[in-house]
């Protein structure tokens, strides 16, 4: 039986997109299956008194964390574009994630929306926005619009963040191998060699 990876993101969070993109190699090298568990990362900021890397208030580290993240763009070789409009409100878009998981069409939603955001700097805190980027991808906007304002799909983005905060997660993103967790993007060497272990 291939060993899970679960993966707790927001699309808002640049270092998810990244690591992101480094799941398909992971999946491969190791056999594992990948869990996607979206999460509100505001909430969790909120729930563990974190904040965004952003807000940082010593300015050498802050300025600092601008160069890592370019490093790390420049690591992987991936498109990237800080988005104009970043930081965003991700609420609409994580309830989005879980009612395209509901619907079945998760994986071409997913696809779709981290290059949007990361990769072309679309608003996708603008909800026309975002509608556009799904129909571009042969997704229902309507229909998955519909869904993600439903109580029950609100209530699962408020139980999968309130699960990741109980298991220890501060932030995004955040990997579990078991009950092993790792956070960040810098981490997923570990997170490799403890898929190896399960195998």
């Amino acid at each position: 039986m291939a060993a899970e990876l679960e993966f707790f993101f927001d699309y808002g969070s640049p270092y998810s997109y990244l690591a992101d993109t480094r799941l398909p190699a992971l999946c491969a090298r190791t056999g594992c299956t990948v869990r996607y568990r979206p999460m509100l990362l505001g909430g969790v900021f909120k729930a563990t008194g974190n904040q965004s890397p952003m807000y940082e208030p010593v300015e050498a580290k802050r300025q600092y964390g601008t160069v890592e993240l370019q490093r790390w763009i420049a690591h992987y070789g991936v498109p990237f574009q800080m988005s104009s409009f970043f930081p965003i409100n991700t609420l609409p878009l994580m309830r989005l994630a879980h009612a395209a998981q509901r619907a079945g069409v998760f994986p071409a939603f997913h696809a779709a929306v981290y290059p949007a955001f990361w990769a072309e700097g679309q608003n996708l805190g603008d909800l026309e926005v975002i509608a556009a980027v799904l129909r571009t991808a042969n997704l229902d906007a309507e229909a998955l619009g519909a869904a993600a304002g439903e109580a029950s799909t609100k209530q699962l983005l408020r139980d999968t963040t309130d699960e990741a905060v109980a298991r220890g997660a501060f932030g995004a993103p955040t990997f579990f191998v078991g009950d092993e967790m790792f956070f960040g993007n810098d981490r997923l060497a570990m997170v490799e060699l403890a898929l190896g272990s399960t195998l």
